[in-house]
C-alpha cells in the first residue's frame, strides 16, 4: 500500500519537475537572446519582454531593500516542503485534481525560487496589453502557479459538492 501511495505521489512529482524544467530552459532563452526590456511583439496583445521582478506577485515589495529576497525564498521552500507531504499522504487515486493542483503550485514555486537564489530576482517575459495599458508580466512558473491555484479550487468547489453535508456538524 505504501508503495501505490509514493509511486502515485512521484508521478505527481515528475510533473512538478517537468514544470520546474521547462520554466528554466524558458528563462535561459530568454536571459540568452533579450537584454532587460527588450521586447518583440508575438500578437497585437502579447509581446515577448524580458523583466526582471525583485517582489513577488505585481512587483509586490519591488522596492524593499534586499530582505524580501530572503522571505520570498523561505516562504517558497517551506510550502514546497507542505506541498510534498501532501502529495504523499493523498489516500486516494480519486484525487487527482487535488494532486495535479498541487504538483503545478510547487513546480511554479520552485521554478522561480531558483531564479532568487541564482539571480536575485526572477525572470518574467510574457507581457500582455491592451492598447496602452499593460498587465504586469509572467512566465512559466507563474502560470503554472495559477493554473494550480484554480485547479485547487475547483477541486475544493467539487469535493464540497461531493459530501454535501462536509461543511456541518453534527
Amino acid at each position: 500500500m505504501t508503495q501505490i501511495k509514493q509511486s502515485r505521489a512521484a508521478s505527481w512529482l515528475l510533473l512538478s519537475v517537468l514544470v520546474v524544467v521547462a520554466d528554466q530552459a524558458s528563462k535561459y532563452y530568454i536571459a540568452e537572446h533579450f537584454g532587460e526590456f527588450e521586447r518583440i511583439g508575438v500578437l497585437p496583445v502579447l509581446d515577448i519582454t524580458r523583466m526582471h521582478n525583485v517582489g513577488a506577485a505585481f512587483s509586490f515589495l519591488a522596492s524593499a531593500s534586499g530582505w524580501q529576497r530572503w522571505v520570498f525564498i523561505g516562504l517558497a521552500l517551506v510550502v514546497s516542503i507542505g506541498i510534498i507531504v501532501w502529495l504523499v499522504r493523498l489516500r486516494e487515486k480519486a484525487q487527482g485534481l487535488l494532486a495535479c493542483g498541487l504538483a503545478l503550485v510547487l513546480g511554479g514555486a520552485l521554478g522561480n525560487v531558483l531564479d532568487r537564489i541564482r539571480l536575485g530576482h526572477v525572470i518574467d517575459f510574457i507581457h500582455f496589453h491592451w492598447d496602452r495599458a499593460y498587465f504586469p508580466a509572467f512566465n512559466v512558473a507563474d502560470s503554472a502557479i495559477t493554473v494550480g491555484a484554480a485547479c485547487l479550487l475547483l477541486d475544493a468547489l467539487l469535493e464540497g459538492r461531493r459530501k454535501p453535508d462536509a461543511n456541518f456538524t453534527r
